[in-house]
């Protein structure tokens, strides 16, 4: 569907089986009239149909008491609709990884998408003892959820809790018949799952950055990148030493200096930002230059560049990535 190849993750039965499990190990113990003493146990079978197929099916036998597959107490259960939840609802671009057993390759899976699996369930019983026995090893553990983890995909190790939320109990008697006939009790249990149900998992190579282009730049209004008349001037400034323009009381510390003829000065933890034309002379060495000119903006401190490689791929193609930094002030 939609061009995608075909894939079946079972996450629907894989509810259906997670339900019926919680059910599979009930079991019924026969008294004698004192309550005392048991003398018979079994355990009560579970099967999957609709309620209206075993009624008919025990309605069939009015003494309930013949030999056969269909017999009581019995449990059966069956998933009623689908619902989408909203409410469960995530970001729909993010995805689950997991490295395959090649280095080279990873598998990814979109998040599951929330939906509410309605189940029913009927027990039928002869009397009631054996209908409230039932009833009291279910009701308990409901309150009004219990949780099971499935392992839904398990190419992704991705094992999630399923609540699952006992709705309602009920429960009726069928009178119908003559004086002779067995009475039949039924007890009506509604359940919400809080399941989900998984698209695709595809393959493809390993990304271990994305594409990206950063440029940072140092928005500090006291650390300014200047030219200098190198020519015209005297000495040279040190690193870390303080400079000063005298008549106009600025100071700042000397970050970086250049000793050739573009003449390149960059000074921090300035007071004031430099002009063109004033006279910088240095507390330590005593060199001394004039500035012909200054940056319109405060210097870059660091370009970081991350391109993909090729260049022109794609965002869901594989490709690699190059990185190149430059840290000021180098720039």
């Amino acid at each position: 569907m939609l061009g995608n190849a075909h894939f079946y993750n079972r996450t629907i039965r894989k509810v259906v089986v997670a339900f019926g499990t919680i059910f599979n190990d009930i079991y019924v113990t026969r008294y004698n009239k004192a309550g005392t003493v048991a003398y018979e146990q079994f355990k009560v079978p579970l099967s999957y149909g609709s309620k209206e197929k075993y009624i008919t099916r025990l309605s069939s036998d009015s003494n309930l008491d013949k030999s056969v597959a269909v017999v009581v107490p019995r449990i059966s259960f069956e998933m009623t609709s689908l619902t989408y939840d909203a409410s469960r609802k995530q970001l729909t671009t993010l995805r689950n990884f997991s490295a395959n057993s090649s280095t080279t390759s990873i598998q990814t899976q979109y998040l599951p998408i929330p939906y509410d699996f309605e189940f029913s369930m009927s027990i039928y019983v002869r009397n009631t003892e054996d209908g409230t026995q039932i009833i009291e090893q279910i009701l308990p553990f409901f309150t009004p959820d219990f949780t099971v983890t499935v392992n839904f995909i398990p190419e992704m190790d991705q094992k999630y809790d399923l609540p699952i939320v006992l709705n309602s109990v009920t429960t009726s008697t069928d009178y119908e018949g003559d004086m002779t006939t067995t009475r039949l009790i039924t007890w009506d249990l509604t359940f919400t799952a809080k399941g989900y149900i998984w698209p695709a998992v595809k393959n493809g190579s390993l990304i271990r950055q994305a594409n990206t282009t950063i440029n940072i730049e140092n928005q500090n209004k006291d650390s300014q990148n200047v030219t200098v008349d190198y020519a015209n001037g005297t000495g040279y400034f040190s690193v870390g030493e303080l400079a000063r323009v005298v008549n106009k009381n600025i100071t700042g510390t000397v970050s970086y200096f250049s000793n050739n003829s573009n003449g390149i000065l960059i000074l921090d933890n300035l007071n004031k930002l430099l002009e063109a034309g004033d006279k910088v002379t240095g507390d330590k060495t005593n060199a001394s230059f004039t500035v012909s000119t200054t940056s319109s903006s405060p210097q870059q401190s660091v370009t970081i560049r991350t391109v993909p490689v090729p260049s022109n791929a794609e965002i869901d193609d594989e490709f690699g990535f190059a990185e190149t930094i430059t840290e000021w002030p180098n720039t």
